[in-house]
Order: C-alpha cells, then sequence, then structure tokens
C-alpha cells in the first residue's frame, strides 16, 4: 500500500482544524466583526434603525462635525464623564489597593473578609442602582442622615465666619447635581472594587518574602519597605488595573440610567447614556454610531499616553534578569 503524499494529508489536516474553530470563527464573524464593521460604515451614514437598512443615507463627516462643533449635551456628558474618571479611576485603584493589603494579612477567617470584599461586584447592577438611588436621596437618603451631625458641628465651629447661613449636606442629584452628581457615582464606584483587589492581592502573594526579609535585616521601617518593595513589584498590576479603570469608567451606563436618567439638566449625563439615548431613544444609528467610534479613539488615546509613560513607573522583573 502506498504511503500517503503529505501533500495530499495538510488540506485535509486543515479542514479538520477549521472544522474545530468554526464555532468560533462564525461567532466573530456574526456577532463582533460584522456588527464593529456596520457601525463603521453607519457613523458616516444617516439611519433611523426602524427603516430597512437601504434606506441608510450616506453623510460623510457630517455626524462628526455635528459632534465636535454644534452638540452642547455632547460636550456637557464629556465633561461629566471626564470628571468621573478623574475621581474613580484614582479613588477606587486607592481603595482597592489599601483592602488588598488588608486582606493579604494571616488572620482568622481571612477567606470570609477576601469573599466580602468581592461579593458586590457580582451583584446585579439594577437592584445595586437602585439602593444607591436611596443612599443619595437629599431629603430621607442614608448618607445625608449620617452627614447632617457633622454639618450641623462644622456650621457652629464656622458661625462667626458665616453669620446665618447654614450648613447642609448636599443633594446629590438633583439640586446640587452639578457639582455632586459624578462624585456621588464616583462614590457608588468604591462599592464594587472587589475584582481590583483581588487582582491586587494576587500581586501581593507573588512578591517574594527574601525581599522584604533583606529589607529588615537593612533595618527599613514597614513604610520604607512599603515603597521601595511593595509598590515597585507591584507596579505591573498597578499598571494592568489602571489601564482596566480607564477603560470601564468611560462605559458608566446602567447605574446613570436608572438613578438620574441623565438628569437633572443633563449634569449626570454619562457618555454612553448619550450614546444610548442617540440610538434607542431618538433613533439616530448613524449618530450614535458616530459617538462610539470617538469614544474608542478618546479611550485608545489615553491608553496609548498611559502606555507610553509606563515606562517610568512600571518595574519587569523578568526583563531585568
Amino acid at each position: 500500500m502506498a504511503a500517503r503524499s503529505p501533500w495530499t494529508a495538510r488540506p485535509a489536516r486543515r479542514a479538520r482544524r477549521l472544522g474545530f474553530i468554526s464555532p468560533w470563527l462564525l461567532g466573530f464573524a456574526l456577532l463582533t466583526a460584522f456588527p464593529i464593521g456596520l457601525s463603521l460604515l453607519l457613523a458616516f451614514s444617516r439611519w433611523t434603525g426602524v427603516l430597512p437598512l437601504g434606506s441608510a443615507e450616506w453623510v460623510g463627516l457630517q455626524n462628526f462635525r455635528e459632534l465636535l462643533f454644534h452638540d452642547e449635551v455632547f460636550r456637557k456628558s464629556l465633561r461629566v464623564t471626564g470628571f468621573y474618571v478623574l475621581l474613580a479611576v484614582p479613588g477606587g485603584q486607592l481603595v482597592a489597593l489599601g483592602a488588598a493589603l488588608l486582606m493579604n494579612s494571616e488572620v482568622r477567617g481571612i477567606g470570609f473578609y477576601r469573599s466580602a470584599w468581592y461579593l458586590p461586584s457580582v451583584l446585579a447592577g439594577v437592584g445595586v442602582a437602585v439602593l444607591w438611588r436611596w443612599v443619595f436621596d437629599g431629603q430621607h437618603g442614608l448618607l445625608n442622615a449620617l452627614l447632617e451631625p457633622l454639618f450641623a458641628v462644622v456650621g457652629w465651629l464656622l458661625q462667626p465666619l458665616l453669620g446665618t447661613v447654614e450648613l447642609r449636606p448636599p443633594d446629590w442629584l438633583n439640586r446640587d447635581a452639578a457639582w455632586f452628581g459624578p462624585p456621588a457615582f464616583a462614590l457608588m464606584h468604591l462599592w464594587v472594587v472587589g475584582g481590583s483587589m483581588m487582582i491586587y492581592l494576587a500581586g501581593l502573594t507573588g512578591i517574594p518574602r527574601t525581599l522584604y526579609e533583606a529589607a529588615e535585616i537593612d533595618g527599613a521601617s514597614p513604610a520604607r519597605r512599603f515603597w521601595n518593595v511593595t509598590l515597585p513589584m507591584l507596579s505591573p498590576v498597578i499598571f494592568f488595573n489602571g489601564i482596566m479603570a480607564i477603560i470601564g469608567s468611560f462605559q458608566v451606563f446602567t447605574q446613570a440610567y436608572v438613578m438620574t436618567r441623565g438628569g437633572p439638566q443633563n449634569h449626570t449625563m454619562f457618555y454612553v447614556l448619550y450614546l444610548y439615548n442617540q440610538a434607542f431613544q431618538y433613533h439616530e444609528m448613524g449618530y450614535a454610531s458616530a459617538l462610539a467610534w470617538l469614544l474608542l479613539l478618546i479611550i485608545l488615546a489615553l491608553t496609548l499616553l498611559v502606555m507610553r509613560g509606563s515606562r517610568r513607573f512600571v518595574y519587569y522583573e523578568a526583563l531585568r534578569t
């Protein structure tokens, strides 16, 4: 019997491999590649999303010109989202790192405490948003009930300066939403830092104990060991969590949709919520696609900027050997 030629065997092997990966290829083509390509075409078109796709009208760069030069709500959504990112990213990472340092302790029942920190990250978004809507209620909310005694004491101490002016906690999501709306959402973000905390915890457990022992022998204090050992060894994890936090913070939607719908007066109109309104409330699919691609470019630019700066503060031990 003649041996099978490798030239005839290779096509058969390739066909079997394609057969194994065909479900993934099919899903990628239909659910990822096609929607991305279609949204890029729609970004240069006008289409309601209700009529057939053939009714789409090619408008060139008009959607982008309208966004960049004439849309005040778009600019406001950028300011609101940028304000939120400036608060939520560093604040959330600091809390997550602090929690990971606590959860890295060897105490009894540490598994329960770690689970308690992580559990809010997997809870349903809508239910949690409804709960936090009550927490930030200006009249009957839990947070203002806790802050009122503190404001009363501060007001009494500053009475010679303030006179008859009464200090009161802010009405977070209504009257004072222009200044306190994005900070309220940033405070709410601290509720879900459990995922970042677990990644920090994995990074902390991977730091060799010999480095701490050597620092102790040299007489380094706990603060100096944290600054000179923990932070440099943890810098790749900080970098990764920071990038993911920036990307996630630009995509706030569920909380804003459930709690405020962008109001009052668009003071809590986050970028993705505005994109959703254009697509499914005003049926401007082309305009919404242009918003989506601008968001992609903004996140891409910020990510590249952070990655370029990471050479100065990220320490990769494997690259030093």
